[in-house]
C-alpha cells in the first residue's frame, strides 16, 4: 500500500501533543462494511452501510475499491453515468484509473493521487483502467467518497481538481510512528490541497505496529475512521477495529487511533482513512446517482438526464491505419 511515502519520516513537520484538558473522542458505533460490486463488476466494500445519514453528514457514501490483484484481462471500470448535487472524491492507493466527462475533461490518477469531481448541476462521466493495465493486470486499490453539497451549491458549475500525491501535506506523529497525509482540510494548522464547498478534513494515516496517533480535530466536525488494512484500536476507550470496519466518534477535541502490536503477514502497518466535516443539516433526497434536497428535485434530475440536459457521451475516435 504505497500511496505517498517518505524516506525519513522524522524530517516531516510534527503534530503537536494535545492541549491540556483536551477531550479525546469516544466511539459511538462500530460497523462492518458488506462486500458488493460496482460498475462493470469490480469489488467494493460499502464503508457506510448501516450508519445513519445524520452521523455521516456532510458525507453520503463511501466505497473501498479493492484491494484486488487482477489477472490479465480482468481490470474493470464503470460505464458512462450521470451525477448531480454532490462531489465524488476518488483517492487511488494502488493502480491507475482514467476518467473522462461530457464536458471534454479527463485525466489519469495513480497511487497517492486524488480526483475531486464536483458534479454540481450535472455531468456525465466514466472511470476505467487504462488499456495497458487491462492487458497486464495488476493491483488496484482506492477509495471513492461522496460529499454532499449545500442547497445553495447543488447546481454549481461542474469542476475537477486533480490533486497529485506530491501536493498532499505530509506530517509525522511526535515519535515518528505514524505518517499522516492531509488530502483536504486542516490538521494541526497544516492544510491539505483539496478545495471544498463544505468544511471537511480528509486524512490517510499509516501507523506502525504498536504505535499510536492523536490528532487535534475540529470540535464542530463529526469524525469517522475507516480501516483500509490491518488491525488496531480507536477512540478514548481503545476499542478494537480491523480492516473493513468504520468507527463513528462522539464529541471531543482529539481523535486517537493505535496499531496492534502485530499485523498479519500481508499487512505491514495499520492503514486508516480519517474523515469529518461540519454537518450541513439539510434534508437529503437521494436516488441512484443524484443527491438533492427534495424528491421533486431528484425526479427533475432524472428527467434532465433522460432529456440529455446533463450532457452527452462524446463521439468515439477511430484511428485509421
Amino acid at each position: 500500500m504505497p500511496a505517498v511515502t517518505v524516506d525519513n519520516i522524522l524530517a516531516l513537520p510534527r503534530i503537536d501533543a494535545p492541549a491540556p484538558g483536551a477531550v479525546d473522542r469516544p466511539v459511538r458505533s462500530l460497523t462492518t462494511a458488506p462486500v458488493g460490486y460496482e460498475g462493470e463488476g469490480f469489488p467494493v466494500r460499502r464503508a457506510f452501510a448501516g450508519i445513519d445519514l445524520p452521523a455521516l453528514d456532510p458525507f453520503i457514501h463511501m466505497d473501498q475499491m479493492g484491494e484486488v490483484d487482477y489477472a490479465p484481462g480482468e481490470p474493470k471500470g464503470t460505464p458512462w453515468h450521470p451525477h448531480r448535487g454532490f462531489e465524488t472524491v476518488t483517492y487511488m492507493i494502488d493502480g491507475i484509473m482514467e476518467h473522462q466527462d461530457s464536458n471534454g475533461g479527463g485525466g489519469t490518477i495513480g497511487g497517492g493521487d486524488t480526483q475531486w469531481m464536483t458534479a454540481g448541476g450535472g455531468i456525465l462521466h466514466i472511470e476505467t483502467p487504462p488499456e495497458h493495465l487491462v492487458t497486464s493486470g495488476g493491483l488496484f486499490h482506492g477509495v471513492q467518497l461522496w460529499v454532499n453539497l449545500p442547497r445553495d451549491n447543488k447546481m454549481a458549475a461542474p469542476r475537477y481538481q486533480d490533486i497529485t500525491g506530491a501536493k498532499v501535506a505530509l506530517l509525522s506523529s511526535s515519535d515518528g510512528g505514524a505518517l499522516v497525509r492531509v488530502i483536504a482540510g486542516d490538521v494541526d494548522g497544516h492544510h491539505g490541497p483539496g478545495s471544498t464547498y463544505t468544511p471537511i478534513s480528509l486524512v490517510h494515516a499509516t501507523v506502525a505496529p504498536g504505535a499510536s496517533l492523536t490528532l487535534p480535530w475540529n470540535p464542530e466536525f463529526n469524525a469517522l475512521a475507516y480501516v483500509l488494512a490491518g488491525e488496531g484500536l480507536v477512540g478514548s476507550e481503545r476499542r478494537p477495529i480491523r480492516m473493513g470496519q468504520t468507527a463513528v466518534f462522539g464529541r471531543g477535541d482529539t481523535l486517537t487511533i493505535a496499531a496492534a502490536d502485530t499485523q498479519d503477514s500481508r499487512t505491514k502497518s495499520f492503514e486508516v482513512f480519517l474523515l469529518g466535516g461540519k454537518p450541513i443539516r439539510e434534508p437529503v433526497a437521494m436516488a441512484g446517482p443524484f443527491v438533492m434536497n427534495t424528491k421533486a428535485e431528484v425526479l427533475q434530475a432524472f428527467e434532465d438526464f433522460q432529456a440529455g440536459r446533463l450532457g452527452s457521451v462524446p463521439a468515439a475516435h477511430e484511428t485509421l491505419a
